[in-house]
């Protein structure tokens, strides 16, 4: 185990035969992308690409439990890549998932526009201006637009998907109108929307959101996710999510 990992990372057990590499005081995926992984509509026949891999937990997150024919992902920082990288090898998944050190700006000229049939992001959330920025680059980069804007992000999407191609994405509710029109701005039609909350108390912090190339107009709201239930205890749906025994 000591030969695949650096100085601070850690490997993590994923309880689904699989495990991921770490910095143990950096950036570590969150509940955002474990709800996006199932959220997605992904099928066995799906060409999926991931746009931002960061750790790489999302690839392997789908792989898992939904099999698509092959997972491209892509990712700016050099170390993340390099990291999600040994991921995937020490899990035995080459043959299943591919990361490439990559611009998303420039994918579609690079990968090929119109090739893939699902695009999954887990985007920085803040504008770059909107909040204090973190010192440390890869923090930084994973919640701020400084690689890419949303608008950066949803074109690139249209770009890579085949036509009827589908697009998922986790957000925050507060960028809910950017995120509507940029969709339609760029071609991707709205079609599926869940907002998370934390708790049943609280306003909805996070959406989930699909999105069909040249789709017609038909916005669905789905019921609402709760991550805590009223006893401050996972909900039942989060424990089903992560594969929890109740």
């Amino acid at each position: 185990m000591n030969e695949i990992l650096k100085p601070g990372e850690t490997l993590d057990d994923l309880q689904n035969g699989y495990y991921i590499i770490q910095k143990e005081k950096a950036f570590r995926f969150g509940v955002d992308a474990v709800l996006l992984s199932d959220f997605a509509n992904i099928k066995r026949t799906d060409n999926v690409l991931e746009m931002g891999t960061g750790t790489g937990i999302i690839p392997i997150l789908i792989h898992a439990k939904k099999h698509p024919k092959f997972i491209t992902a892509i990712e700016i920082q050099e170390d993340m890549a390099e990291m999600a990288g040994r991921s995937i090898a020490y899990n035995d998944l080459e043959n299943n998932i591919d990361t490439i050190l990559m611009d998303l700006k420039k994918a579609p000229e690079i990968l090929g526009k119109g090739k893939y049939s699902a695009i999954i992001t887990n985007p920085p959330y803040l504008k770059k201006g909107s909040g204090i920025i973190n010192p440390e680059i890869e923090q930084a980069s994973a919640r701020f637009e400084i690689n890419c804007t949303l608008s950066d992000v949803i074109d690139s999407a249209h770009q890579l998907l085949m036509p009827k191609g589908r697009f998922y994405m986790v957000h925050r509710t507060d960028r809910l109108a950017d995120i509507i029109c940029a969709m339609r701005d760029k071609g991707i039609e709205p079609k599926k929307m869940r907002f998370v909350h934390s708790s049943y108390d609280k306003k909805p912090h996070l959406l989930l959101i699909e999105g069909v190339k040249g789709g017609k107009p038909e916005l669905k709201l789905m019921e609402p996710l709760y991550i805590y239930d009223d006893k401050g205890n996972y909900s039942k749906e989060i424990n089903a999510i992560y594969g929890r025994a109740e």
